[in-house]
C-alpha cells in the first residue's frame, strides 16, 4: 500500500501500489468547479492517468491552473492535428503561434485555400471526437522505432528532434490510430475539449481557446493586424533561412555556422532598428518617442539602439524614465490580494508626468524627480532638463502606449513603439515555444544576475506579471505607430546554460517546481551556443552582462 496526501481536501488516505490518479481523484470525489486535466504529484505535472507507487504528495489542477490550461491546449492541438487527419488526409497542419483570442495555425501547403466552410468541416469533425471520448494514450517505444515511425508519418522535425537526444526510448501519443507527440502532458480524453471554436484566418485557421479564468468561456478576439504581420514576416524570413524548427539550428550550430547565423540575426534586428528611426525622423515634427513592452522584452536596450540611430541623423535622443514618476509607496494602488501593485496606471503620478512632458515640448526648463524605491518616494535632487532644437524624448514604461498618456501633447508629435520577444522558431510543426516562456527564461537569468532573485521567486511571480501584462500592456499593442520583435533565433540556444544553472536550484518541495522542470525540459532540446559570440551590443546582453550600453 501507499499513502497519499491530497491537498485539494487535505485528505490523507492509503492504496494499494500502481492506482491511477484517476482513481484517486473519483474515490477521493474531488471536485475544483472544472473538470480535472492533471495533477502534481510532489509538484511534478502528471496525466491522470499515470500510476502511482510510492508515497506522494498530489494536488489535482483544473484549466484555470496555469499547468492545466496547457495540458488543455496541448489536448486541443492534438485533436485539431487528428481532425485535419482525418478530413484533408493530403494536407498539413501548422501549429504556428499565438494572436489574440487564440492559436494561428496555417496549412503547409500554400496553394490550400482556407475559407469558413474549410473551418466549419474540421470543427465539425473535431465535436464528433469530443463526442465519441476517445483516450489520449502515451505509451514509451524504443527510440529507433519511433524514428522509423514518424519518418513514415512524414513528422520530420520531431523524427529529427529525437535522434539528436540519444535516448533509449521515446514517448509516442495515439489518439485512436493517429500518432503524434505534445511535449507534456494530455487530457485523460477527447471529452475533455469542449470549450473551443475554429475559424478561417488569414487563409489559415483560428483555434480560438477558452479563458483560464473561465474555462467554459471563450477568449475575445481582437484584430491584431500590426502584430500578425511581424509574426508573419519573421517566420518567413525563418523559412527562407530554413530555421523554422529547433533542430535546424542545431543542425547549424553542429556544422559550425552557429556564430554567422547569429550575426545575421543580429543584423536583421539592426536594419529594423535602424528603420524604425528613419520612420520617426521622416515624421519631421516628432518630439517624443514613446517605446512599451512586456516584462523582459528587452524594452532598455531597444531605446539605447534607437538613441544611437537618431544620433546618426543628427538627432539629440533625451531619455526619461517613467520609473522616476511613481506615486509615494503609501499611494500606490493595491491589488486583489491587498498588495501594492505597481503595474497598475495609477502607480504612477500621471498629472505631474503629463505636466512636465508638456512644459519640455514647450521649450520649457523643469525639474525631473528621482524616485528612491528604498524609501518609497519622489526626491528633488536639483536635476534640470530643457528640450533644444534637436532634442527628442525618448521615454521608455509598460505604460508608455497607454492613451492616458501624454493627453495635451498633439498625436503626430508623438511616435509609439512596441517592443517584445516575438518567437518565431518552433520545437516542431505542432509544438511552437510560447513568447512567454522566452520572456521568462530572459527574466530568470537577469534577476539571478542582476537583481539577487533566485529562479524560484521570478517562476512564482510570474502569473503575477503576466495578468499586470494583460490588463496594462498587450490593450495598447495596436497603438503602435512600429513593432519591433527583439527575440534573436538562436537565443535559447545561447541562455540555455544560464537558465539551467538557476532552474536546476528549484527544489522539489518549491511550488515553482513543475514550471522549472518544464522549462528545463524543453531546453534540453537545444545545442549550445557560446555567449563569447554574441555582439556587446546584442540586446540579449541586457540578461546576463557584457554589454556595452550601461544599465
Amino acid at each position: 500500500m501507499i499513502e497519499i496526501i491530497c491537498t485539494n481536501n487535505r485528505q490523507k488516505k492509503r492504496y494499494p501500489r500502481g492506482t491511477s490518479l484517476l482513481q484517486i481523484a473519483e474515490d477521493m470525489r474531488i471536485e475544483t468547479g472544472h473538470p480535472l486535466l492533471g495533477a502534481l504529484v510532489n509538484n511534478e505535472v502528471k496525466s491522470l492517468r499515470y500510476e502511482i507507487y510510492k508515497n506522494k504528495v498530489v494536488q489535482f489542477i483544473n484549466a484555470t491552473d496555469s499547468a492545466g490550461y496547457r495540458i488543455y491546449e496541448r489536448s486541443l492541438h492534438f485533436l485539431l492535428y487528428r481532425a485535419c487527419k482525418d478530413v484533408y488526409p493530403s494536407e498539413n497542419i501548422i501549429i504556428k503561434h499565438a494572436v489574440p483570442g487564440g492559436k494561428y495555425c496555417s496549412f503547409e501547403n500554400p496553394n490550400f485555400q482556407v475559407t469558413e466552410k474549410t473551418a466549419a468541416t474540421i470543427e465539425k469533425r473535431m465535436r464528433e471526437l469530443v463526442a465519441e471520448d476517445i483516450p489520449f494514450e502515451r505509451r514509451e517505444i524504443p527510440t529507433k522505432e519511433a524514428v522509423q515511425l514518424y519518418d513514415s508519418l512524414g513528422l520530420t522535425s520531431k523524427k529529427s528532434l529525437i535522434e539528436d537526444r540519444n535516448y533509449l526510448y521515446t514517448s509516442v501519443y495515439y489518439l485512436g490510430d493517429c500518432i503524434n507527440y505534445f511535449y507534456g502532458c494530455l487530457a485523460p480524453s477527447t471529452r475533455y475539449l469542449t470549450t473551443f471554436q475554429l475559424e478561417a484566418y488569414e487563409n489559415g485557421l483560428l483555434l480560438v481557446m477558452p479563458v483560464q479564468a473561465d474555462p467554459e468561456k471563450l477568449q475575445e478576439r481582437k484584430p491584431s493586424p500590426k502584430l500578425f504581420s511581424i509574426f508573419k514576416e519573421y517566420k518567413d524570413w525563418n523559412r527562407i533561412l530554413g530555421i523554422s524548427y529547433v533542430h535546424d539550428i542545431n543542425h547549424i550550430i553542429d556544422k559550425g555556422g552557429g556564430s554567422m547565423l547569429l550575426l545575421l540575426a543580429e543584423a536583421l534586428q539592426e536594419k529594423k532598428v535602424a528603420h524604425i528611426a528613419d520612420r520617426i525622423n521622416e515624421r519631421g515634427n516628432v518630439k517624443v518617442v514613446l517605446l512599451s513592452g512586456p516584462s523582459s522584452s528587452g524594452k532598455t536596450t531597444t531605446a539605447k539602439r534607437i538613441s544611437m540611430q537618431l544620433g546618426v541623423l543628427g538627432y539629440h535622443p533625451v531619455p526619461i524614465s517613467m520609473d522616476n514618476y511613481f506615486v509615494d509607496r503609501d499611494h500606490t494602488p493595491l491589488d486583489e490580494n491587498g498588495q501594492h501593485d505597481f503595474e497598475h496606471l495609477n502607480a504612477l503620478d500621471l498629472p505631474l508626468f503629463n505636466e512636465q512632458i508638456e512644459d519640455l515640448i514647450q521649450g520649457k526648463e523643469i525639474e525631473t524627480p528621482t524616485f528612491d524605491f528604498q524609501q518609497g518616494c519622489k526626491i528633488w535632487k536639483g536635476d534640470k532638463l530643457k528640450l533644444y532644437p534637436q532634442s527628442i524624448l525618448i521615454i521608455e514604461g509598460i505604460h508608455a502606449l497607454n492613451p492616458a498618456l501624454l493627453t495635451s501633447v498633439p498625436k503626430d508629435q508623438c511616435f509609439r513603439i512596441f517592443t517584445s520577444a516575438l518567437t518565431t522558431t518552433a520545437i516542431d510543426r505542432h509544438n511552437p515555444i510560447h513568447t512567454t516562456d522566452n520572456r521568462l527564461i530572459r527574466r530568470i537569468i537577469r534577476d539571478a544576475r542582476f537583481r539577487n532573485y533566485s529562479a524560484e521567486n521570478s517562476l512564482l511571480r510570474w502569473d503575477s506579471v503576466r495578468r499586470g501584462e494583460t490588463r496594462w500592456i498587450f490593450p495598447y499593442q495596436e497603438n503602435a505607430d512600429e513593432m519591433f520583435n527583439s527575440a534573436i533565433c538562436c537565443e535559447l540556444n545561447i541562455f540555455k546554460p544560464f537558465a539551467l544553472q538557476q532552474l536546476y536550484k528549484v527544489t522539489e518541495a518549491s511550488a515553482a517546481y513543475a514550471d522549472a522542470r518544464r522549462l528545463i525540459k524543453m531546453l534540453e532540446y537545444f545545442t549550445e551556443l557560446p555567449e563569447k559570440d554574441v555582439l556587446q551590443s546584442s540586446i540579449l546582453r541586457e540578461f546576463f552582462g557584457g554589454s556595452v550600453f550601461k544599465y
